[in-house]
């Protein structure tokens, strides 16, 4: 564990390839008292696939830290983690943007462009 701040540490996912459905609520029991307790940065560098429950378990894990007024950031996410993370956006807000920690080099996600609506209708649910 490194100190990072007062009241924080880093945390390893060790022994953990795969942040996906079925192994979530065995890493939220793991790290929802640290993270409730003091600030967290989590390694995620060996952490090869993520799937939409593992992207739960990190907003969940965000969420209480917020709410017991600690800090939450990932680190060093692997190559596929940080695309993942940068596709649903969550980048911005879970990957911490502390001097020296930078993502992974890898092609930029791409970039999802909305049809014009300049001469179209918008829906009325919209």
């Amino acid at each position: 564990m490194n100190r990072l701040l007062p009241h924080s540490t880093s945390e390893t996912v060790s022994g953990v390839r795969e942040l996906v459905r079925g192994r979530e609520l065995e890493f939220l029991e793991e790290l929802r008292p640290l993270v409730r307790s003091q600030s967290v940065h989590l390694d995620l560098s060996a952490i090869e696939r993520i799937d939409a429950a593992g992207l739960s378990a990190l907003i969940s894990l965000y969420c209480d830290a917020r709410k017991a007024g600690h800090e939450f950031a990932v680190i060093n996410p692997s190559r596929q983690v940080a695309r993942i993370l940068a596709l649903v956006g969550l980048d911005r807000i879970l990957v911490s943007k502390e001097p020296g920690e930078t993502l992974p080099p890898g092609p930029p996600p791409l970039a999802m462009q909305l049809p014009s609506t300049s001469n179209a209708q918008l829906p009325s649910a919209l």
